[in-house]
């Protein structure tokens, strides 16, 4: 999704192909071994096959809004780390409590990727819209896709929660231009992405 995003915010033409991971197209695992998604095959042919980086070249000299720019700060940065690695664990515990080699309850999970990310993140769009200050900014992108997944996971109980300006953001994401366009590309289907 962030990654998609990134590369519709930047203009960048690609084509979209939604797999099953259960059944990964061995054209894909051709070009990209690991066989996680993302994988954006570029037209000569080098594959990039993290989001992040994937986001990263859709703004290589593609950014005069300053979506790049404005994400580069200390503080986005942070949120950035902050959600790729303690909250992302979390988030999959939550998600996914069968999968957790710890047997931790989902509910610890629940609450730990509050503190670590959605209080901290709360905080911040308390005092500005964006995380990028009163423009959104590629750090805004590389965030909302996994808060949206765990505001899925109970949407009563997240919406009950004391975040109101997480989700005021949140909201204003979903309902964005940039994430109905990257719906539809979903479902649309001119550099390649698995």
């Amino acid at each position: 999704m962030r990654a998609r995003m990134a590369l519709l915010q930047a203009g960048v033409d690609f084509d979209a192909h939604e797999i099953t991971l259960r059944d990964k197209p061995s054209e894909m695992l051709r070009m990209s071994p690991k066989g996680t998604v993302p994988v954006l095959v570029l037209p000569d042919q080098r594959v990039v096959d993290q989001s992040l980086d994937i986001m990263g070249w859709a703004f290589q000299g593609r950014d005069p809004d300053g979506w790049w720019g404005r994400a580069q700060s200390a503080l986005c940065l942070e949120m950035v780390g902050l959600n790729d690695g303690p909250f992302k664990q979390h988030l999959d515990g939550y998600k996914y409590p069968e999968r957790d080699p710890l047997r931790i309850q989902p509910q610890v999970h629940r609450d730990r990727a509050v503190a670590c990310l959605l209080q901290p993140l709360d905080k911040l769009l308390c005092s500005q819209r964006f995380l990028g200050g009163s423009e959104p900014c590629l750090a805004d992108l590389a965030i909302f896709p996994f808060i949206r997944q765990y505001r899925a996971v109970d949407v009563t109980w997240f919406d009950g929660q004391d975040l109101q300006a997480t989700r005021r953001w949140l909201v204003a994401w979903l309902e964005s231009q940039l994430f109905q366009r990257c719906m539809r590309k979903l479902t649309t289907g001119s550099t390649q992405q698995f």
